[in-house]
């Protein structure tokens, strides 16, 4: 993670907003422009949502990446909640333990080009996504 992160208190609906704004400032800055920036804001959207719905507070860590010529963003979400209890099940399309669609998870995970998640009971769970500009 890079020195100037952008942190983002998550505990309420507003605070998605807040991070899907300082996500666009981020990615317009690195270079996103177009349906690139709708594609970064939903998946942050999706994960966010998870915070305030299952673990009811965490945040959402936002910073510019490059590997190589290329740059990116990159979206790390995290919370202290239940933890998911089995991540496969979590990650296909139409599972929900609450009353969602079930494609908050595998949806963010289609949006960006890189995602991972560990979660472990009782202690939270991280998503970890990246989006590289073409």
């Amino acid at each position: 993670m890079e020195a100037d992160a952008t942190h983002v208190p998550i505990d309420r609906d507003g605070d998605i907003i807040a991070a899907r704004q300082k996500a666009r400032e981020l990615a317009v800055h690195v270079g996103f422009s177009g349906s690139d920036l709708t594609l970064i804001a939903t998946a942050i959207s999706e994960v966010a949502r998870n915070i305030v719905v299952y673990a009811t507070r965490g945040e959402i860590v936002l910073s510019a990446v490059q590997r190589g010529s290329r740059r990116g963003v990159l979206v790390v979400a995290r919370d202290h909640g239940p933890g998911i209890p089995d991540i496969e099940r979590a990650m296909r399309d139409g599972f929900s333990t609450g009353k969602s669609l079930g494609l908050g998870l595998p949806g963010a995970k289609r949006l960006m080009d890189e995602f991972e998640i560990v979660s472990e009971i009782g202690k939270g769970t991280t998503v970890t996504m990246r989006k590289w500009t073409r």
